[in-house]
């Protein structure tokens, strides 16, 4: 199958691409424009078990789960360099696929990726405790026992992500996966698959053994045939809490292991005495920031009310600035939402939120003169209630609510008056007291005065309460897919 890229955008099975079995094709759309760019197969569920079948046998009988650390260590470095090679391909296809900015697409959405498979191969793998001595023991007078503590590639693993990043998320799962010695069966998003297509030519050209990775796309028969198969041992979602229900309850019939990384509605905290201009940035940031396209974004701020007026204020000259239009131009700081579908939800929840009394003061419309694309002006609302819906409900679109608090308790008690948990902030001049805030809310990651844990692969990726289980980036996404093992034996 052929493109307008340089790349295959066939299947990727058992180390060769190839066709789906229905001549069905997916077109995937420029959001900016509406234009198909590229088609790629409408995989069937023979396709994915053929998918499943190779990496099954690849994880079983083929040399990769039993190769050292540091050769695959080695084999990820190679992978690294090419796609540092093919950098400006890949950010070409984001923008085009994702409707990217292009600052956007040359950091978070591509470099910073490689840069997590880097530290991976580079630090985690070489200094991670693949095995250890188990101390002797005497087991309640039946005798000595000592042994071993191995750590081991989970086995074959659904690797589904969403379409928002789609480089940076199905790298998030592939890195671990394949560190840890399991191979694996990537599924991306049917809007945005072609930059997933292409990690295929990276894992030939760094010579990774055949059916270690494979790739297929499809929508929900495909997704379900993943969660469901029996060869499969894990399964690693990223998107909608909703379709994550979903795959939980599907992968409970054989018993699967699951790490998911769901939807969020996260607090932005501003305190009396908090830096104004740093709170407006990354209240800013929450609303535009890939059109708000973000399960980690900060989407609710919670200001208090002696500030309230000024923040707000601010906000909305900022957001006066902001220029709404294709990411294939320059001057361009915000994109498109992915499909007029998406748009479409989110408007519905607009509306939404001036029914139930909220005002907006930015924003709330299309913008004028963008015809094509599915553009929608970057939205504030003010006088929120946090049991109101636009509160309560995550957009993934570009829309943010600012809700006044008075004292700190109060703060806290609204962040954690969510559904979701999984990032949040603090600003404030008294960082001990910032500190003790963060403590507090619930939620999987909290940056203070600006500190950011989002493109640092030290830091554990995840969320509380229905934003997930399990975390991801560094050793504590490695350790999601590795199992223990004790080996003993009797002391003499």
């Amino acid at each position: 199958m052929t493109t307008a890229y340089s790349f295959s955008t066939q299947l990727y099975i058992d180390g060769h691409r190839t066709d789906g079995e229905s001549d069905e094709l997916i077109s995937v759309r420029n959001p900016a424009t509406e234009e198909t760019i590229a088609y790629v197969p409408q995989a069937t569920i023979p396709d994915v078990r053929r998918a499943i079948t190779a990496a099954r046998k690849a994880f079983d009988e083929g040399p990769w789960p039993r190769m050292k650390p540091a050769e695959r260590a080695a084999v990820l470095l190679r992978m690294a360099e090419e796609m540092e090679r093919r950098l400006p391909e890949l950010v070409a296809v984001n923008m085009a696929e994702a409707g990217s900015v292009r600052s956007l697409a040359e950091t978070l959405q591509t470099r910073v990726p490689v840069a997590h498979l880097r530290d991976m191969a580079e630090r985690v793998m070489p200094t991670f405790a693949w095995e250890r001595p188990m101390e002797p023991t005497i087991a309640a007078g039946i005798g000595i026992s000592q042994g071993q503590i191995r750590r081991e590639g989970f086995g074959v693993c659904a690797l589904i992500a969403a379409y928002n990043f789609p480089f940076f998320l199905s790298m998030m799962k592939v890195i671990p996966a394949l560190a840890a010695g399991c191979t694996a069966v990537l599924k991306p998003a049917p809007t945005t698959p072609l930059e997933s297509l292409l990690i295929g030519d990276f894992a030939d050209a760094a010579g990774l053994p055949p059916g270690v990775l494979n790739i297929v796309t499809g929508d929900i028969d495909a997704g379900q045939e993943l969660t469901t198969n029996p060869m499969v041992d894990l399964v690693s979602f990223t998107g909608s809490d909703t379709v994550g229900r979903m795959v939980y309850a599907q992968a409970a019939s054989s018993i699967k292991k699951v790490v998911l990384e769901l939807g969020g509605k996260s607090a932005n905290i501003v305190r009396a005495d908090a830096d104004l201009d740093g709170a407006v940035r990354s209240a800013l940031m929450g609303i535009t920031a890939h059109a708000g396209q973000g399960c980690s974004i900060l989407t609710r701020t919670i200001v208090h009310e002696s500030v309230h007026d000024e923040l707000v204020a601010r906000l909305r000259v900022a957001l006066a600035g902001v220029r709404v239009g294709d990411p294939a131009h320059e001057s361009t700081t915000m994109g498109p939402l992915i499909t007029a579908a998406q748009r479409e939800k989110v408007e519905k929840l607009i509306r939404v939120g001036e029914e139930e009394g909220a005002r907006i003061v930015s924003g709330g419309g299309r913008p004028a003169g963008l015809d094509k694309g599915y553009f929608v002006e970057p939205t504030l609302f003010v006088d929120v209630d946090n049991s109101m819906t636009i509160a309560q409900t995550e957009f993934f679109g570009p829309v943010g609510v600012v809700i006044p608090f008075r004292t700190d308790d109060e703060a806290v008690r609204i962040a954690n008056d969510s559904p979701y948990g999984l990032a949040g902030a603090v600003w404030s001049a008294d960082t001990k007291a910032a500190y003790e805030i963060a403590t507090r809310v619930r939620a999987g990651g909290i940056a203070i005065n600006g500190g950011s844990a989002g493109v640092n692969p030290r830091s554990p990726f995840g969320g509380y309460k229905q934003s997930g289980i399990g975390r991801e980036w560094g050793e504590f996404g490695l350790d999601e897919f590795l199992q223990t093992k004790a080996i003993s034996w009797a002391a003499r």
